[in-house]
């Protein structure tokens, strides 16, 4: 056949994964998400997953879509702007502004689509963006979508962005970063980013996804955890992770930036609305997050103990306070093998090399939940210093 070149092509750097070990298995999930789950008939402790404050499995967000489901249908069958909309959108929409303390705000089936579709709608040809070089794909392809010339900073270095912002004369500048990266649990210097960009007249851009519901007092994220809430002028965030673990995403901001997003970006426009279902869901998932503040608070010191129990055993674990734990082992074979090893040991944990991760910074990503009892916590310790001493990577 003619494309046969191809497929042999494709076949090969498959090989080439599986030959190297970075060859990446989906296991099958038997039962709901929470702080363990069953697999392959027996139940391992779930260590890799975002869903931080245990709401994925929750009695009220379950209850909350099989109501939804009742009243409201299965799906919308269309997008927002034809027959798309629905009260439950409306109100999760004014739930999410008020939640930042922002003007407005409108969603999308994910923040990818919303990351997507916001610098591709507000920037063209006369304009820049600015990008932490460590920020999150979906930030990556949306900037790939958009007119507006492109500058990539070193990571979290803002003496070379104000460098870069003096030397640039756009009409429009746009200054991006993620609230917190995924693959380091590092958080972003919001302050120092608002101080910069207020100073060089640039919009500053959050993607919040990874704290959302997990840092800050209220579970109001990076801007909060920081002392800047309601300050941030545009976040981007995800429903998919702290709030329910299921889909959506969000734009909040200005009015005319989320109205512009409402009239001109392609994925509202063009994607079918979020099923009522997952809407309500979320509603439900903000409604536990103020009623239950003490979710936000178990979540902080089961990452602080886990963090120093792993710290004390010998592991490089780099420092923060985030619930994403990177444990760092150098090598991505390494990293693989001993997720694989870990499992068979009762804890799924994953394993993250380049070119996700740098040459030689391969890691075991652990993700904390609210919903790890201690017992839990301590077996996954055990289980980590076991196959890291076996392996060398700490003293035996």
């Amino acid at each position: 056949m003619a494309h046969d070149d191809m497929l042999t092509h494709l076949e090969a750097q498959l090989a080439g994964l599986r030959e190297a070990g970075t060859y990446k298995v989906e296991r099958e999930l038997e039962g709901p998400q929470d702080a363990d789950v069953v697999v392959g008939g027996r139940e391992v402790i779930m260590l890799t997953s975002n869903n931080y404050l245990g709401l994925a499995n929750h009695p009220r967000i379950r209850q909350a879509a099989r109501d939804a489901i009742e009243e409201w249908g299965f799906g919308m069958a269309s997008v927002r702007f034809i027959c798309g909309t629905d009260s439950l959108h409306l109100e999760l929409e004014r739930r999410i502004a008020e939640f930042f303390e922002a003007d407005a705000a409108i969603l999308y089936t994910s923040c990818w689509n919303a990351n997507e579709a916001l610098f591709a709608t507000i920037l063209d040809e006369q304009d820049a963006v600015f990008s932490d070089e460590l920020n999150h794909a979906s930030i990556i392809d949306g900037i790939r979508l958009c007119k507006a010339s492109r500058h990539r900073y070193p990571h979290a270095d803002l003496g070379a962005l104000a460098d870069l912002l003096r030397k640039d004369h756009s009409r429009h500048r746009v200054v991006v970063t993620d609230g917190v990266f995924s693959m380091e649990g590092e958080l972003a210097d919001v302050p120092g980013l608002l101080e910069l960009c207020e100073a060089e007249r640039a919009l500053l851009v959050v993607d919040d996804s990874h704290a959302t519901g997990v840092l800050g007092p209220r579970g109001r994220g990076t801007a909060e955890e920081q002392g800047v809430h309601g300050r941030v002028p545009v976040t981007t965030g995800t429903l998919g992770k702290a709030l329910g673990g299921a889909a959506g995403g969000f734009v909040t901001g200005p009015r005319a930036v989320v109205e512009t997003l409402r009239q001109r970006s392609r994925p509202y426009l063009f994607s079918n609305a979020l099923p009522p279902m997952i809407v309500a869901a979320s509603l439900a998932a903000f409604d536990l997050l103020d009623e239950e503040p003490a979710r936000v608070r178990r979540l902080r010191e089961n990452t602080l103990w886990f963090r120093q129990a792993l710290s004390e055993r010998g592991f490089d674990v780099r420092e923060g306070i985030h619930p994403v734990v990177p444990v760092i082992v150098g090598d991505t074979a390494l990293a693989i093998r001993l997720s694989n090893e870990l499992f068979e040991r009762g804890v799924y944990v994953s394993g993250f090399g380049f070119p996700v991760v740098p040459q030689g910074e391969a890691r075991l990503r652990c993700q904390i939940s609210a919903a790890h009892s201690h017992e839990e916590l301590e077996r996954a310790v055990e289980a980590i210093a076991e196959v890291g001493a076996s392996a060398g990577v700490i003293a035996a």
